[in-house]
């Protein structure tokens, strides 16, 4: 299944992910992926207040790996930019967090391809400069698991 939104604002991708949230169940992967400066962080902002998420959300691009507690589920948010071998994820406990009872987000998840589970949400935002500086293309895509 797949659902394609255009925003034309940071807000508009912010409450996109935030309404997508409402919907997150234990156990969820999220895989955010787009150049940089598309607005990972901005969809990761707004799934994190969907979730009701109270701590400022911010890019873990140096750490790997921020968790937050304060919503209905547990949200943990990785940004594997940095990663150069995806057994580097094993030293944080991968999958521990992507099979535990929160949300997992993963901030350039191709880059660790092979580690993710077939069931993940699919996030892809691009840019679309003739459309205006701001706009967005946010294809969400989930894989009917039988």
């Amino acid at each position: 299944m797949t659902t394609v939104y255009e925003t034309y604002q940071p807000e508009e991708t912010y409450e996109i992910a935030r309404k997508c949230a409402e919907a997150l169940q234990p156990g969820d992967v999220l895989c955010l992926n787009g150049e940089l400066g598309v607005g990972k962080t901005v969809f990761a902002k707004g799934l994190a207040a969907g979730l009701g998420v109270t701590e400022d959300v911010v890019s873990p691009t140096f750490t790997i790996l921020k968790e937050y507690t304060s919503g209905r589920l547990p949200f943990y948010h990785f940004d594997v930019y940095r990663i150069d071998d995806p057994d580097e994820m094993t030293e944080v406990g991968f999958e521990e967090y992507l099979y535990g009872c929160g949300v997992s987000v993963i901030e350039w998840s191709m880059l660790i391809a092979e580690l993710i589970p077939k069931e993940a949400i699919r996030v892809t935002i691009e840019k679309a400069p003739e459309k205006g500086m701001d706009y967005r293309r946010i294809t969400v895509s989930r894989r009917e698991v039988t």
